[in-house]
């Protein structure tokens, strides 16, 4: 596995090694020695799976508190948007975005720890998205900042009017007025 830096501290690009042959291909998806080695010291705690048309958008969201999570996400069928935004309070890198096209068939990883929002956006019809996060789900923990905040300037690249956003997302705050509690 290459670990790859991202331009915002902590966040990490995970490319596997995929081997191919005529029967098809493998794939380490993980491996707790090689995340150590790399810096990424957690334990997972529980694995989730969404199931998106394209035009989904699913974010922006953070779990903080007790249960903060740290996500491992990658895509098993189809191919998303990712983006992460660094929310850490006096964090050099507070407010700014990274994005990277997360697909089945290069199967790269994104490492996204607390402190951290998360959205993604399906690119392709029965997409298949997993993580593998570090704290339990804690509705008292949630977070999240609206997917279209003017400040964030993230550039998805589907028009908005053909977005397919939850209601709950629609009605998330701006990070301006978000109570931050990292």
């Amino acid at each position: 596995m290459n670990f790859i830096s991202t331009p915002i501290p902590d966040l990490t690009v995970i490319e596997p090694q995929i081997w191919k042959d005529e029967r098809g291909f493998f794939i380490e998806t993980y491996n707790e020695k090689s995340f150590k080695a790399h810096g990424i010291d957690e334990t997972f705690v529980q694995d989730n799976l969404s199931y998106s048309q394209k035009g989904v958008l699913r974010g922006m969201h953070a779990q903080a508190g007790e249960n903060a999570q740290g996500k491992l996400v990658r895509v098993l069928r189809g191919r998303v948007l990712d983006v992460a935004v660094d929310i850490r309070r006096g964090s050099e890198t507070y407010g700014q975005s990274f994005s990277i096209i997360l697909d089945e068939y290069q199967a790269k990883s994104l490492w996204i720890p607390p402190g951290f929002l998360h959205g993604f956006l399906a690119l392709e019809n029965d997409t298949i998205f997993t993580y593998k996060v570090t704290g339990f789900y804690d509705r008292s923990g949630e977070v999240g900042v609206r997917w279209n905040d003017p400040d964030l300037n993230i550039d998805w690249p589907i028009r908005e009017e053909e977005l397919i956003v939850s209601e709950k997302d629609r009605q998330l705050p701006l990070l301006s007025d978000m109570a931050n509690p990292f």
